[in-house]
């Protein structure tokens, strides 16, 4: 398709932003606002056509915070067009930024809401089966601290969505997703559900802490017999290895999810609770300062006191008056995707639903409350000495009785 020419009769094509999974992306712009967004393109002779399936799972997860708002699809010429909000960069593209390591808070603070994306998705019925840091992005100006789910292009209907009957257990499955990120029981053929989306986003958790995972870099002649010397090394590699050397609320997250039965609902409010007790007793401050955040006002020191530079870093992280990682911008642009993003769906208040507003709805994700506390069950001995004191006075009670007659 020609640059400059006209989606739908109101967005102009512009320049190409880089390619997806089954499909190439590009930059767009509104005629009638001028406001930027995403244009997804995919050939209509394409063998699997992918695109139209994609669209339609953008309008059945649309209003959940995080999830790019659906503008447009239909065909152009020899294209189906899908034409969605604009993002910023990928989480891959700033851990590289951040010379591929992040720190354990970045990870924490990125875990809450990464948790919180996939909890969505599954309460709509679909898993996404291709959770990786290429598909988590950031926002962009005052949304620059929100977290936000791309590419549902392999996402599965695994429950009926009014019965919330869930599919069957079947084996024998080919590997569907990325296989550095993909399960120990999808490598197996086991059909995915709502636990394998949880591994997954356990082992892009533990790439941001490693930089790297234990099953990198292994060769291998054929694809099949890489993805197999892949799932080798990751079932032979404990939780206890994976985890080493970073707190153990890791090792905890990856047990519970590897517990969890095909069927089973996980409890996602038990995991955001598990990484935020560690964060609370860390001593941090929720401020949404992440890695790349000081990286960029290290950078701009040398145009700066380090006076002003810390009071910009302060404002800009609690304003977020304007994209917080523009010098990332450039690397970002090969991962580029879309969203203006609804407000939260913690909030209580509910929120009328735009289908294409002219303006983005601005909202600034804030620290997230603490969560419930579990009722724990009274320990033994307590219980024990409780039930003898109330054998104590069943007996004084009988005693009583016995002494009156």
């Amino acid at each position: 398709m020609n640059p400059d020419c006209l989606i739908a009769g109101k967005y102009r094509l512009g320049r190409k932003l880089g390619s997806g999974s089954f499909g190439e992306i590009f930059l767009g712009t509104s005629t009638n606002s001028g406001e930027e967004v995403g244009v997804k393109l995919e050939s209509v002779k394409a063998r699997h056509p992918q695109l139209l399936y994609e669209s339609k799972l953008y309008k059945i997860l649309q209003g959940g915070a995080g999830i790019p708002n659906l503008r447009w699809y239909g065909v152009e010429g020899e294209y189906n067009v899908m034409v969605i909000d604009l993002l910023g960069p990928s989480i891959e593209d700033l851990f590289n930024f951040c010379s591929r390591k992040f720190s354990v808070k970045t990870v924490l603070m990125l875990a809450d809401q990464m948790l919180s994306r996939v909890e969505y998705v599954h309460s709509r019925s679909f898993i996404h089966r291709d959770i990786k840091p290429d598909n988590f992005l950031m926002g962009l100006g005052k949304k620059a601290n929100q977290v936000n789910m791309i590419d549902f292009g392999l996402a599965k209907k695994y429950r009926d969505p009014k019965t919330h009957v869930h599919i069957p257990y079947c084996e024998n499955k080919n590997l569907t997703g990325t296989a550095r990120y993909a399960s120990v029981n999808t490598h197996l053929g086991i059909e995915q559900s709502r636990r394998d989306d949880l591994e997954s986003l356990g082992y892009v958790f533990m790439y941001f802490l490693r930089g790297s995972l234990p099953w990198q870099g292994l060769q291998a002649a054929t694809k099949k017999q890489k993805y197999e010397k892949i799932s080798e090394k990751k079932m032979k590699t404990t939780f206890e290895v994976l985890c080493k050397g970073f707190p153990q609320e890791f090792v905890t997250y990856f047990q519970y999810v590897r517990s969890l039965r095909f069927d089973e609902k996980p409890d996602y409010s038990y995991l955001r609770r598990l990484f935020r007790d560690l964060f609370a007793k860390e001593g941090w401050n929720w401020d949404f300062v992440f890695d790349w955040t000081i990286l960029k006002y290290q950078r701009s020191a040398g145009t700066s006191t380090g006076a002003t530079a810390d009071r910009n870093l302060h404002q800009d992280t609690m304003s977020s008056a304007r994209p917080m990682v523009t010098d990332t911008m450039e690397l970002s642009q090969s991962r580029m995707r879309a969203l203006i993003a609804p407000p939260e769906i913690e909030q209580a208040a509910p929120v009328k639903q735009l289908d294409a507003p002219k303006q983005p709805i601005e909202v600034v994700p804030t620290p997230p409350p603490p969560l419930p506390q579990k009722q724990e069950p009274p320990p033994k001995e307590e219980a024990k000495k409780e039930k003898d004191k109330t054998s104590s006075r069943v007996r004084r009670t009988l005693q009583s009785l016995f002494s009156r007659s």
